[in-house]
């Protein structure tokens, strides 16, 4: 989960007029166009040393819905889909589809597509010429909202969440068992539409998982068979899966909060060499076996309030090119996600945030997408292109401090997904990978992983574990949505 990071230079450097200028060549460049963005994530600061940040994450259970965490726990059952096909109009080049349709089976053609779909993306970006994946999982839970309001208003903003994709979370070993009949469902679809239907899947079991973190601690331990379990009953299995469906185009999320924590948080809490060493290794077992040619990778990046500083930026694009390296460099690896399950805006406004910035040169995630873009070129990776969660990041001004990842109160739901939105250099997309409702982790001090950011004076303390749905939140969160829905 995206956490808090209190960097030391920040804090220590005075010289406030020439920083400004190495501020903007860290993190200026192209502002682009786009619309604003929401709130702010974890890592008020990120500094070497710094805590990390959750945030990212899905808690556990059978629906797989990130929230802050993950973790062994109390599982949801899967949803029913709809048997409508929705376009939201989010982007001229993607459209967005929910579930269940006429069952078709195979992996190629169909009685409707005689010739098969062509899953190519144009361009390259695969989150266009195709329609978006809507979670069935995700449908029911908004609909058990729903169930619960009697404002017809309400109701009408609730029932347009259902049409907008969100991803499908993968954060423990039993969840592994739900993703064939999630991606068969997207095939059903597919092959009734005879164009791509796309799913995106976040990939999250690492062991020792989200070691600054409480609420988002995984069900894996290097110190109990952690390493050989997640390659040989979580990565291998997917690997199976996903090789069994190579006429689907499928993107993957990897391992949010993981590389991260490398960056700025080794030394502190569960954060030792040996959580690091075993991060770098398993990512990088990850990203090769789950290298085909129709599924897309992008690795975790943080977010700006994380790794948004220009020692940062540096520190992070190294680990990340060193990982890509020791996968072998796989072709599907088409860049990086920000702000998992955060906060952070697009771009901010003066005055829009009242927390000490700490003389971070990254004001929001456009700013963050552009420095981390030159730092990954320095690195030889200037061929990698970026996305960033938009779910719940459409309101500003809601955090005491930029470090706050919890459950925010007053969040809003951000913009929708869409394909090419402008605002950064290669930006693939905005993407909903937290799905919004799920919630952060647990708001109460007595019970198993309650983390300390999730009892803040901006978190709704009402909050369940970790993943588990938090109706209350998700009814602020469509109320505050910015765009409107």
């Amino acid at each position: 989960m995206l956490r808090r990071n209190t960097h030391p230079l920040g804090l220590t450097r005075a010289a406030a007029v020439l920083l400004g200028a190495v501020a903007l060549a860290a993190c200026g460049g192209d502002g682009g166009d786009a619309g604003s963005g929401g709130a702010g994530g974890a890592g008020a600061t990120g500094g070497p040393g710094a805590t990390g940040g959750p945030g990212a994450t899905g808690g556990p259970g059978a629906t797989g819905g990130p929230g802050a965490t993950g973790g062994p726990g109390a599982t949801t059952g899967p949803g029913g889909g709809t048997d409508t096909t929705v376009s939201t109009g989010a982007s001229p080049d993607t459209t967005v589809s929910t579930g269940a349709s006429p069952a078709t089976t195979g992996t190629g053609g169909s009685a409707s597509c005689p010739g098969g779909v062509d899953i190519t993306p144009p361009s390259g970006n695969p989150f266009a010429g195709g329609r978006l994946f809507v979670d069935p999982e995700y449908v029911a839970k908004v609909e058990s909202s729903i169930a619960m309001v009697t404002d017809e208003a309400l109701i009408a903003k609730m029932r347009k969440v259902q049409e907008i994709p969100t991803a499908f979370w993968l954060d423990r070993i039993a969840a592994v068992e739900r993703l064939p009949g999630h991606l068969d469902k997207a095939l059903e679809l597919q092959n009734q539409l005879c164009e791509p239907v796309i799913p995106v899947v976040v990939v999250y079991d690492l062991p020792n998982r989200d070691c600054f973190a409480e609420a988002s601690n995984g069900e894996l331990h290097l110190n109990e068979n952690g390493t050989e379990r997640y390659r040989n009953e979580f990565i291998l299995p997917i690997k199976e899966i996903l090789a069994a469906r190579p006429n689907q185009r499928i993107i993957l999320i990897i391992e949010p909060d993981s590389l991260p924590n490398i960056a700025t948080n080794l030394g502190g809490k569960r954060c030792d060499q040996e959580t690091a060493d075993s991060y770098e290794a398993n990512v990088a077992f990850a990203l090769k076996e789950l290298n085909m040619p129709h599924v897309y990778q992008y690795i975790d990046a943080a977010h700006s309030g994380w790794l948004g500083w220009e020692d940062n930026q540096k520190k992070g694009a190294e680990i990340f090119a060193r990982v890509i390296k020791a996968a072998g460099s796989p072709a599907s690896v088409r860049g990086f996600a920000t702000n998992v399950a955060n906060y952070t805006l697009l771009r901010y406004s003066e005055g829009e945030e009242s927390y000490d910035q700490q003389d971070n040169p990254c004001y929001g995630e456009f700013d963050y997408v552009n420095a981390m873009g030159r730092a990954l070129e320095a690195e030889g990776l200037g061929d990698k292109h970026f996305i960033i969660d938009t779910s719940r990041n459409g309101v500003g001004g809601i955090r005491g401090d930029w470090g706050y990842w919890c459950n925010n109160i007053g969040a809003g739901m951000g913009e929708r997904p869409k394909a090419n939105p402008g605002g950064a250099t290669r930006l693939d997309a905005f993407y909903w990978v937290k799905p919004p409702g799920d919630s952060d982790g647990v708001g109460q001090p007595d019970q198993p992983r309650y983390d300390l950011f999730c009892g803040k004076e901006d978190a709704d303390t009402r909050a369940p574990q970790a993943g588990a749905w938090f109706h209350e939140y998700f009814v602020e969160c469509v109320k505050n949505a910015n765009p409107p829905l």
